[in-house]
């Protein structure tokens, strides 16, 4: 994460808001009262959504459980599972 003093976010601003819509990117901004951290919508949006699929109960247990599964190839078919075609 590269970080910038506010006085270099200000002047490099939109430059920044670029940079983290189209290639997100995270940027730290250090302030004397308090560091912050910019980061596109969409990106704290999936953070978010992270936090709370780990935060429900079993969640974990049951996505180590399917990766396992699909590594040992027990998976079941688009087909099978759907009923339509590929």
């Amino acid at each position: 994460m590269t970080t910038f003093t506010a006085t270099a976010a200000r002047r490099m601003f939109f430059d920044l808001v670029k940079g983290v819509t189209r290639r997100h990117k995270v940027f730290k901004i250090h302030h004397s009262s308090g560091d912050a951290v910019l980061l596109s919508e969409e990106d704290y949006e999936s953070l978010i959504e992270t936090l709370e699929l780990l935060s429900l109960p079993g969640f974990r247990e049951s996505m180590k459980r399917s990766v396992r599964q699909s590594q040992k190839g027990q998976t079941v078919s688009f087909k099978d599972v759907f009923g339509e075609k590929d």
